[in-house]
């Protein structure tokens, strides 16, 4: 008998789904009970149940005794990207202010330029400096 390329795939693809039908047929004749579930379990698992959340930790209203405090630099007439950034790397926080009334947001730092500060330069006592600025076209 000669064996063609039709004739075989047939013939391994009938194989295949008397293998597939044999795999899924139960070996007893008696199905499984089907199991409803009519309560919700009243506790939650241990690896379920939300953890404690922890109060956050106020900020310090004095410095550590062991932190060393920088002067405050000026940075007014400073471009507000490059105030921000040297106030930050003397390891001060920094508030932003817009310095106009119109109380905008500072999203694009490097077209603000800073009008004034507050501690001012010098003071040795200072964790967070606020910067108020302008966009660069406008006049302190």
């Amino acid at each position: 008998m000669k064996l063609t390329c039709h004739t075989f795939t047939a013939a391994v693809t009938a194989a295949f789904a008397v293998a597939a039908l044999s795999a899924c047929s139960p070996e007893s004749s008696s199905p499984e009970p089907t199991k409803t579930v009519t309560d919700a379990p009243t506790t939650v698992p241990a690896t379920m149940a939300p953890t404690p959340t922890q109060e956050p930790t106020p900020e310090p209203t004095e410095p550590p005794a062991t932190a060393e405090l920088s002067e405050v630099p000026d940075v007014v007439g400073m471009n507000h990207a490059e105030a921000q950034s040297l106030l930050r790397s003397k390891g001060f926080m920094v508030n932003e202010e817009d310095a106009s009334p119109e109380g905008r947001m500072i999203l694009n730092n490097h077209n603000w330029k800073v009008c004034r500060q507050d501690p001012a330069p010098g003071a040795s006592d200072a964790l967070r400096v606020a910067i108020y600025s302008v966009k660069l076209s406008e006049s302190c």
